[in-house]
């Protein structure tokens, strides 16, 4: 089992994370950032204040991966990052803005990659809504998912 679907895995049921050839197509605005990928995200959308801040939008939507299963392949030198909390980065493409993952020092195993920089369709379901008593007041939201005060539950 990889990331929180162990702990969701009675939730959600079991999800297969090797996927070789089958990765999105993931690149940045200007085309001048890539990345390799050997596993499937664990996605979720994060109302927090932080996560809204950093993304312009009333939420973010995540993809949780292990660290050792991401490598970039182009553009390492175009990555900016900026820390916004002690022991949390965000890396952005310093060409044309793109947002590309953040770290946490919290979980150094893995990193939350900025899934709306995917060129192509994903297949994983949303699992979540996280901190939704955090969300924008404007925001209607769309509860057919789980939502969660803080953290969905295995984290």
């Amino acid at each position: 089992m990889f990331g929180i679907y162990a702990a969701l895995s009675p939730m959600y049921g079991e999800q297969p994370h090797i996927i070789g050839s089958a990765l999105p197509k993931y690149q940045t605005h200007c085309c001048k950032f890539n990345h390799q990928r050997t596993t499937r995200p664990t996605i979720i959308h994060c109302h927090c204040s932080l996560c809204r801040k950093n993304s312009g939008t009333a939420f973010a939507t995540n993809g949780f991966v292990n660290i050792d299963d991401f490598t970039i392949t182009k553009g390492q030198a175009l990555l900016s990052e900026y820390s916004f909390k002690v022991g949390r980065t965000r890396y952005f493409c310093k060409c044309c803005g793109s947002p590309v993952y953040s770290s946490n020092n919290d979980d150094k195993s893995r990193i939350r990659i900025r899934l709306g920089i995917f060129d192509s369709d994903i297949t994983e379901q949303v699992l979540s809504h996280n901190f939704v008593t955090s969300k924008a007041n404007w925001e209607k939201l769309e509860t057919s998912l789980p939502c969660y005060e803080k953290h969905e539950p295995g984290r």
